[in-house]
């Protein structure tokens, strides 16, 4: 896998404040999927989401799911989101559950972090991110 999108990327797109359509076709022979945690988080917003809003957005996730595959969250991930937990917590950082979740995941894949927020994820030793 080389990318994985972060969601806030994918909410953007949905947004239509950036072109994802155009910088996915300035890639063309890179591998791009979501992690499962994204998928997660994007779902479960749009869940909670009213009305109108929640049908539009779960056609969207719809739609995500039939572009893009979705990459598990496996037992080597998880080793993986443990180690990086247990390093950022000796250093007293502190890093959401679901960004670490994502980049293990990336770690575990060998993929880059799409992410509009590469800040997020720099301290996250040995995570690549890219902003599209």
């Amino acid at each position: 896998m080389a990318f994985l999108i972060a969601g806030d990327t994918l909410v953007q797109a949905e947004r239509k404040t950036i072109d994802l359509d155009a910088w996915l076709r300035s890639h063309p022979d890179e591998e791009v999927g979501i992690a499962v945690i994204t998928l997660t988080e994007l779902w479960r917003t749009a869940e909670r989401a009213p009305g109108p809003h929640r049908i539009k957005r779960l056609a969207f996730l719809q739609k995500l799911l039939e572009v893009f595959e979705v990459v598990p969250y496996s037992g080597n991930a998880a080793i993986e989101h443990a180690r990086l937990s247990a390093t950022l917590e000796a250093t007293g950082q502190r890093v959401n559950v679901f960004d670490l979740i994502l980049a293990a995941t990336a770690l575990e894949s060998g993929a880059t972090i799409l992410t509009l927020n590469t800040r997020r994820f720099s301290a996250i030793p040995g995570v690549s991110v890219a902003a599209p």
